[in-house]
């Protein structure tokens, strides 16, 4: 049996020549493995490209990876115990290698039966010296550097092919809790490792609960924004633990995917609408804040006469300051003074009909006064000049009546951004009230911004998102989209985008990602001991919903812009809360800088522009962007981890799913479809009804 010293001495492969912060260049012994190691308990493939290996000294042991191998000539290496003087040195091959160094393994004094282990900290405590010798790190060793601490090793991705097949294991609350960006080219294995990261993590709590005893199901919330409808398929085993929500048709288990305009705030409503910052914005919110306090009963209705009153008394204003030319002279001047106090007749009537007290009596009265003067200057089918002291007199009037009615600014406790239910169908007819109130250039100005709002809501596959029909209390939506308590409504909510019009697409993730965000800011304060509530939110395809901003953007309120900075907040502040974010995207340099800047760990795949790995290298430290060298080679189910979620970062192979679990991104078979080796059959009127054609029976009846 070997002593521990010659078990050491096996595992020398090479000795140090030069150290440097950044670099140590070692040279191999003669003697050295050329292929695979055999000295180290199992057959180790050495050396290899990005492979470890460890230096020890007086803090413990220097861990380095292989960054460079080569072969330079040298004079011929003197060996010990040889008597070789006299002779005449000649160039001879020798193996060299450059290392760089990471980290340092200790050993970790535990009493039996643990023993010892080894532990790895990020950072050098002591550079070796040249002549240092250069050893090949034993199975143990191996599965310290790669893997993570003991109290971290609870979900197992895959294993490191570069040291010898160690099991790769995270901390949820690492990887999740400082947000996760997957990166990589499509086709390179980004939605297989998102899905197979959520899969496993719920198979590991599920594991934990069953080994404590209990039968419970995990408390876990995993919320996937799906633009491409690829993860329904991935998580279709699952049960009654997956909600799949989707724009109709449905297939079995599946719910309409509804986010109405009514949970949406001002912002997002300006976006939507096109408000512009002058008349529009003021008008389009202040219309909202009413029909949202219009459905709250301890509203008085003398609050709504009083703006009403108001409004007619600056349209009088008004037209008194504009002069003669708005209610005498021209014909078409006295028919529009008319028309405003016949208006307001009618109007006084409407008003009068559900008030009571003195306020009916006034309005009534009013309304006799106002016809009274209509009359008066009726002259058959036209009228006479209006005078002044007339129209003078009923803007007093109306401004008296109104002085004593309740403000509806103070009236109104429901504001614009309170997810308060209101028919979002009145909307368009509400502002176009408000504006023939106004009078002037207002009309004209509401009038554009109804008919966006109806063009919108015509759209029936879009009302059908955001009409807010049939009606729902906010207290259920919260609960079917962001889960039940305990997770009994399931731990995985797939949100299918891949129907939604792209007009209103970016506003629907904006509010989807918004209300997780405050439900969960919201959830902390209800809770006196400020706990918080483990959600992970995952943004598919992020380079279209938090696409890098432009300086012509500043200022503008649009929903791609709205869409970025919603996403942009939640990963600055969404830790607090307990709300992580998972971002994957196939071009890492069209994502937001400050979204990337906040994400602490890193699972990058293949990547194969420049741009995007000239991006990606900046996100990591200098000493290992020699590991990113290795991208634009890798395999479909290999992957680069590193952050926060890792003590080094690591070459994984990605435990691999099966084809049911996996989602639907396969690349298209096109040689079996045409050689017919795999069939496709095609029934365009199945697609024609789906997308909302009329068929030909249809258009046959309608003929007929």
């Amino acid at each position: 049996m070997n002593s521990p010293i010659e078990m050491l001495a096996g595992l020398v492969v090479g000795v140090v020549e030069s150290v440097a912060p950044d670099q140590i260049r070692a040279s191999l012994e003669l003697d050295s493995p050329h292929a695979t190691a055999l000295n180290t308990g199992t057959p180790t493939p050495f050396p290899r490209l990005n492979a470890y290996v460890v230096l020890p000294n007086e803090a413990g042991a220097t861990v380095g990876y292989i960054a460079w191998m080569g072969i330079e000539r040298s004079p011929f290496p003197r060996r010990n115990a040889l008597k070789d003087f006299g002779l005449v040195d000649l160039p001879f091959p020798v193996r060299k290698m450059s290392i760089i160094p990471v980290g340092t393994l200790t050993v970790a004094r535990r009493r039996a039966p643990d023993g010892d282990r080894y532990e790895l900290s990020r950072g050098v405590v002591a550079f070796p010296s040249v002549g240092d010798q250069v050893l090949i790190p034993t199975p143990e060793q191996i599965a310290a550097i790669v893997g993570a601490q003991e109290s971290d090793r609870r979900v197992c991705i895959g294993v490191s092919p570069m040291a010898s097949n160690a099991p790769i294991c995270v901390n949820p609350d690492k990887l999740f809790g400082r947000h996760l960006a997957v990166l990589g080219n499509t086709g390179s294995g980004k939605s297989c490792s998102v899905a197979g990261i959520i899969r496993w993590s719920l198979d590991a709590a599920k594991t934990a609960i069953e080994e404590s005893g209990a039968s419970d199901v995990p408390n876990a919330r995993f919320i996937v924004l799906d633009p491409n409808g690829e993860y329904s398929r991935a998580f279709a085993d699952q049960g009654d633990a997956l909600r799949v929500f989707r724009v109709p048709p449905l297939k079995d288990g599946e719910s309409p995917l509804s986010v109405p305009a009514w949970l949406w705030n001002a912002h997002e409503w300006t976006a939507v609408a096109q408000a512009q910052p002058g008349a529009q914005r003021p008008l389009l919110l202040q219309g909202i804040r009413e029909l949202k306090n219009g459905n709250t009963a301890d509203v008085p209705r003398a609050a709504f006469v009083r703006r009403y009153l108001l409004q007619y008394a600056t349209r009088l204003a008004s037209m008194l300051a504009d002069g003669p030319k708005t209610y005498a002279g021209l014909p078409a001047a006295r028919f529009g003074c008319a028309r405003v106090l016949v208006n307001l007749g009618a109007d006084c009537l409407a008003w009068a009909e559900p008030a009571e007290g003195p306020l009916k009596m006034e309005l009534e009265s009013l309304s006799t006064a106002v016809n009274a003067i209509v009359e008066g200057r009726r002259s058959g089918n036209y009228f006479n000049d209006f005078s002044i002291s007339e129209l003078d007199a009923t803007c007093k009037e109306l401004r008296r009546m109104a002085a004593p009615l309740p403000d509806l600014s103070s009236a109104c406790a429901v504001g614009e951004d309170a997810p308060r239910q209101f028919d979002v169908g009145n909307l368009a007819d509400h502002l176009e009230r408000m504006g023939d109130d106004r009078g002037g250039n207002v009309a004209a100005f509401v009038s554009t911004l109804g008919l966006r709002i109806r063009s919108m809501m015509a759209d029936q596959q879009l009302a059908n998102v955001i009409g807010g029909k049939p009606p729902v209390v906010f207290e259920q939506w919260l609960e079917t989209y962001l889960g039940a308590d305990g997770a009994s409504n399931g731990s995985v909510a797939v949100l299918d985008l891949s129907l939604v019009p792209s007009e209103v697409v970016h506003i629907v993730v904006a509010v989807l990602a918004r209300l997780v965000f405050e439900a969960l800011q919201r959830y902390r304060r209800v809770h006196t001991e400020g706990r918080i509530l483990p959600t992970v939110l995952v943004l598919e395809e992020a380079h279209t919903f938090a696409r890098r901003g432009h300086d012509s953007e500043s200022g503008a309120s649009n929903p791609a812009q709205l869409c970025r900075e919603t996403f942009e907040r939640i990963a600055r502040e969404g830790r607090k809360f307990g709300l992580g974010l998972v971002v994957s995207s196939q071009r890492p340099s069209e994502l937001s800088p400050t979204l990337l800047a906040q994400c602490n760990s890193f699972l990058l795949h293949r990547i194969v522009n420049d741009a995007d790995q000239e991006l990606v290298a900046k996100l990591v430290p200098d000493n290992v962007g020699g590991l990113l060298r290795e991208l634009p080679s890798l395999p479909s189910s290999q992957a680069i981890l590193l952050g926060w979620a890792t003590p080094l970062p690591v070459l994984v192979q990605m435990n691999e799913l099966p084809k049911a679990q996996q989602p639907l991104s396969d690349d298209p078979d096109f040689w079996d479809v045409w050689t017919r080796k795999a069939e496709r059959a095609i029934d365009w009127s199945k697609v024609a009804k789906e997308w909302g054609a009329v068929s030909e029976s249809e258009a046959d009846d309608a003929g007929q």
